[in-house]
């Protein structure tokens, strides 16, 4: 879309207040409620949902650009709407390609759902490959989920829980099944959320534990069966893809912001030794210039990847490869130059009121989001080397 201005749709004032309210809900460790709220208004939640059915009609690129813009102001309010992003990025790459398993959840993004992300488990390492959630059938059709999510973000106002489990029962077993718990199972009593998220960055994400205890997925919400392990679905491909894409969005925007904030205090101090600011000093200027080198990488190979999945574009088994590193590098750079920016502001940084000092704990939690770091190199090495060898 080449009259796409990412300002238009988050302005330089809405972003402002939404840094301002950051710094609260890092310090509370609270829901940034007002952050959703306004977004919600402007149309956020529905950028991916066509046109036709009240959507912005955009694309991941340009979703990409926006997560990178909004980051930079709220990473917390970034990375927990970026969960509900995913589902609807889900829905979009599915509808490209010709299926509409997941139009409700375009639909429901315009009439105001918010989705959440439940695949994450403790101790599981094949994430979407395999789950530790027992998927017991119903008998018409829909299926009773029994075990514990983690990091659930948007716990506090999630209307609808993607998630998946596994069928141990059914002739074709076992079957990985994906679908969709309302929130209804909240007050059912099937779904208990723990107030249990008390972190050490991300603190606004409220990532709680979801405990699933027979929690009722409608028939018309299951949306795929699948053998355990890797798969060629197209709906494992938009959830590796969107996920992985979003989220490198979102450590993008911090690592520009941190440059942003060391070019600030590098123009504002001074030396007493020199009396020169510290931007004429050449070691500064040579620090940040990494940082800079680092960062400029990233925003391109974000877009061009998201170009590819939105273009249909068929990298064939390189995908997993190229998106898991696009990930990898985004929060390992994004680490890198926050650690530098707070060497170039110097010890002001270390107190809790700099932004600087949230960022600092923020940008760490991208280590944990998959793919991580064994599993990405796994897939480029396998990529450039072949398997392993049995």
């Amino acid at each position: 879309m080449t009259s796409f201005d990412p300002r238009e749709i988050l302005d330089d004032d809405l972003l402002e207040r939404f840094r301002t309210r950051a710094a609260v809900h890092d310090r509370e460790n609270t829901f940034p409620g007002d952050d959703l709220a306004e977004l919600k208004r402007i149309g956020y939640l529905s950028i991916l949902a066509p046109r036709e059915l009240g959507g912005a009609g955009l694309g991941l690129a340009e979703a990409s650009v926006l997560q990178q813009r909004l980051a930079g102001a709220a990473p917390a309010t970034a990375l927990a709407v970026n969960m509900h992003l995913v589902w609807t990025g889900v829905a979009k790459v599915l509808a490209d390609r010709g299926d509409d398993a997941l139009r409700f959840v375009l639909e429901g993004a315009v009439a105001g759902d918010v989705f959440a992300f439940g695949i994450s488990e403790a101790g599981n390492d094949l994430v979407l490959f395999g789950s530790d959630t027992d998927a017991a059938p119903l008998p018409d059709g829909g299926y009773a989920f029994t075990g514990t999510k983690i990091f659930t973000s948007l716990a506090p106002v999630w209307t609808q829980l993607g998630l998946h489990g596994l069928d141990t029962s059914s002739e074709d077993a076992p079957q990985l099944v994906y679908a969709f718990v309302p929130r209804s199972e909240v007050q059912a009593g099937r779904v208990t959320v723990r107030d249990d998220w008390d972190t050490l960055g991300m603190r606004g994400t409220q990532s709680r534990t979801t405990v699933l205890r027979d929690a009722v997925a409608p028939a018309d919400r299951v949306v795929r069966r699948l053998p355990p392990g890797p798969q060629p679905d197209p709906l494992v491909f938009g959830i590796f893809s969107t996920f992985e894409l979003l989220l490198a969005s979102v450590y993008t925007g911090i690592a520009r912001r941190a440059l942003d904030l060391a070019v600030a205090a590098s123009q504002s101090r001074t030396s007493k030794k020199t009396g020169r600011a510290y931007s004429q000093d050449p070691d500064i200027r040579w620090r940040i210039a990494e940082m800079a080198l680092a960062y400029e990488a990233l925003p391109p190979q974000l877009e061009s990847l998201a170009r590819d999945v939105d273009g249909l574009t068929d990298h064939g088994a390189r995908w997993f490869s190229l998106l898991a590193g696009v990930k990898h590098r985004a929060v390992t750079a994004a680490k890198a130059i926050v650690d530098d920016a707070v060497l170039v502001a110097g010890g002001s940084s270390y107190f809790n009121r700099n932004e600087l000092s949230r960022l600092y704990r923020d940008v760490l939690a991208g280590l944990f989001h998959p793919s991580d770091p064994e599993s990405a190199h796994s897939a480029v090495a396998s990529a450039w080397l072949g398997p392993l060898e049995e």
